[in-house]
C-alpha cells in the first residue's frame, strides 16, 4: 500500500469532512478506487463512525445509454436519495477506467439521465453543511493518467502534491482573496482573448481549502445572473459526457450565450446549452490558485484550480455562493490568464497570473 494512500485518506476523513463519532459516511467509487475506498473505510472505523460504501460497477454506462428504453432512463433511484439523506457525510472518488466511455453513446439520452438525477447532485452539493457535508476527492488511475499525457508514477505524484499540502495555511492566502472579492461589485476580465465584464455585487464568495474538492485550490462566486456582457475564449478543451469541445467562444448580452461556436463538437456545446433556459447564463466565475497545479490534465478537478486561470460555470450556480440560477448542467470551462488581466471595480488583482493583492503569494 502507498503511504501517500492512507494519508490522504486520513485527509479526506478529518479534515475535508470531519467525520464526527457516530456519524454516517457514504464512500462512492469504482473498481478503480477500491485500494482507497478501503482506507477510507477504515479510517471512518477509526473515528467511531459508520461507512457505507457505494460501488459503481465498470463497463455498464455505455452499454445503458445503448439499450435502456426511455422509461428506464427516467427512472428516478429512489433508493439511491434515501441512502443519502440517512448519511450525515459523503465521499465521492473521482477515478475511473474510461474517461471517453460516453463519447459515442447518444447526448440526448445523458443528458436526460443528467436531468433524473439532478436531485442527486443539488442534494450532495446544495445541502447545508449540517445536513450533509461533501468531499470530491482525487485518486490516482491510469485512464486520467493517460489524458494528462503522464506516465502512471508521474500522475502518482502530481495527484499526491496537490492533494498532500499545509491546507490551513494555504486557506490564509485563499481568505486574502475571498475577502477582496467579496468587498467588490465589477469584474473585468481583459486581455488575450477576453473582454467580459459581470456584476458580483452582494454574491457570496467561497474559498476551496480541500473542504469540497480535494484538491482544492479555488476562490469562486456565482456573477449576477443578467449582468455578463462581452466575450471570452476558451484556450483549454473542455470535457463533458466523454465529448471534448475545443476552441470554444461565447459571447454574452445580459447574462445570456447569444453566440457559441467550437472547432471541435459545437453541436454538442450548443445543445449542452440549450437544454434548460437557464444553461445559457453563468452559475460560477472560479479562480485557479492552488500553488501545485501547473499543467492542464483533461480533469476538471484539477485544471480549475491551475494557477493563473479562471473558470465559468455555465448552468446552476451553488446555493452557498448565493444562487439565483437553477440548472440541469454546471460546466466549468477553463482559460489561460497568463496573457489578460483582473479587474476589480477598476483596479488590477491579477497581471499574468500573478496577484496583486497584499499578502497574497501563490
Amino acid at each position: 500500500m502507498d503511504l501517500r494512500t492512507k494519508k490522504l485518506a486520513e485527509v479526506a476523513v478529518k479534515y475535508s469532512v470531519g467525520v464526527k463519532p457516530g456519524e454516517s459516511v457514504v464512500i462512492s467509487g469504482g473498481e478503480e478506487a477500491i485500494p482507497f475506498m478501503v482506507e477510507l473505510y477504515k479510517e471512518v472505523i477509526l473515528v467511531k463512525g459508520y461507512p457505507i460504501t457505494r460501488f459503481a460497477l465498470p463497463d455498464v454506462n455505455d452499454f445503458f445509454y445503448k439499450n435502456a428504453t426511455p422509461e428506464q432512463i427516467k427512472k428516478f433511484p429512489d433508493y439511491l436519495m434515501d441512502i443519502l439523506k440517512r448519511a450525515d457525510k459523503y465521499i465521492g472518488i473521482n477515478s475511473c477506467l474510461n474517461t471517453r466511455e460516453l463519447t459515442n453513446c447518444d447526448s440526448k439520452k445523458v443528458v436526460s439521465r443528467g436531468k433524473v438525477m439532478r436531485p442527486i447532485g443539488d442534494y450532495i452539493c446544495n445541502s447545508p453543511k449540517n445536513v450533509m457535508r461533501r468531499v470530491t476527492i482525487a485518486y490516482p488511475c491510469r485512464a486520467l493518467a493517460q489524458d494528462a499525457e503522464m506516465s502512471f508514477d508521474e500522475y502518482k505524484k502530481f495527484v499526491y502534491d496537490a492533494c498532500l499540502q499545509d491546507w490551513k495555511n494555504l486557506g490564509k492566502q485563499f481568505d486574502k482573496i475571498k475577502n477582496v472579492f467579496e468587498k467588490g461589485k465589477e469584474v473585468h476580465l481583459i486581455g488575450e482573448g477576453v473582454d467580459l465584464k459581470f456584476s458580483i455585487k452582494g454574491k457570496n464568495c467561497v474559498a476551496d481549502k480541500g473542504e469540497e474538492n480535494m484538491p482544492g485550490g479555488e476562490v469562486f462566486m456565482a456573477p449576477v445572473r443578467e449582468s455578463l456582457n462581452g466575450w471570452i475564449k476558451f484556450d483549454f478543451p473542455a470535457v463533458n459526457s466523454g465529448k471534448e469541445v475545443t476552441d470554444i467562444f461565447l459571447r454574452f448580452e445580459k447574462g445570456k450565450v447569444v453566440e457559441a461556436t467550437a472547432s471541435k463538437n459545437e453541436g454538442f456545446l450548443k445543445e449542452m446549452i440549450s437544454i434548460d433556459e437557464n444553461a445559457s447564463y453563468v452559475g460560477e466565475f472560479g479562480i485557479g490558485c492552488n500553488p501545485k497545479i501547473r499543467q492542464f490534465t483533461k480533469d476538471l478537478l484539477f485544471d480549475e484550480k491551475i494557477g493563473g486561470t479562471i473558470h465559468l460555470a455555465l448552468g446552476m450556480a451553488y446555493k452557498d455562493n448565493g444562487g439565483g440560477n437553477d440548472s440541469a448542467i454546471h460546466w466549468d470551462i477553463v482559460k489561460d490568464m497568463k496573457k489578460a488581466k483582473i479587474v476589480l471595480d477598476g483596479k488590477v488583482v491579477q497581471e499574468k497570473g500573478k496577484w496583486k493583492i497584499r499578502g497574497v503569494k501563490l
